[in-house]
């Protein structure tokens, strides 16, 4: 299913769940659906700024968000006001799920960014995945997850990337 401008806007909305609690939920314009992959069009969800050090997310900021259901990650490609790209933040994940206009998605704490122009990958959040308990509670989603970041951390360096957009 792929939403074309004589097609009225489709919406859904993203829930993001870690730890069994959603963490935020959102609207947003249902872009395509293949089956495996969905693509959604959001404006920055968060309150105010957030400034990692390396990215400000900011209002006015376009995320073109890709989720799978066969994979373990989501891509989000993150646009300035003006449709400059700031980058990509990839969030690791169980693969997305989406019930009617819910699209669901479980956080798993592990999260890479990509910048702009390619030349700053960074692993994030490898502590709060450590103390997480995940690879106590389900070693094989654990496995699952740091497969899914050293995959998305080849792409990003050296692999097609942007091919997973495409």
């Amino acid at each position: 299913m792929s939403a074309k401008s004589a097609e009225p806007t489709l919406h859904v909305d993203v829930v993001l769940v870690k730890a069994g609690r959603t963490k935020i939920r959102y609207g947003a314009e249902l872009l395509a659906d293949d089956g495996a992959r969905i693509a959604v069009r959001a404006p920055w969800a968060g309150d105010g700024v957030r400034d990692f050090g390396f990215v400000r997310f900011e209002p006015g900021d376009i995320f073109t968000e890709y989720y799978w259901r066969d994979r373990w990650y989501s891509v989000k490609e993150v646009r300035d006001s003006a449709g400059a790209l700031k980058g990509w933040y990839c969030d690791i994940t169980r693969p997305a799920t989406l019930s009617g206009t819910e699209l669901v998605v479980e956080d798993l704490d592990l999260d890479l960014w990509r910048s702009a122009d390619g030349t700053a990958v960074l692993r994030l959040d490898e502590d709060e995945f450590a103390e997480s308990g995940l690879a106590e509670r389900d070693p094989e989603a654990a496995a699952a997850a740091m497969a899914a970041l050293d995959e998305l951390e080849g792409l990003a360096r050296g692999g097609d990337f942007e091919a997973l957009l495409t």
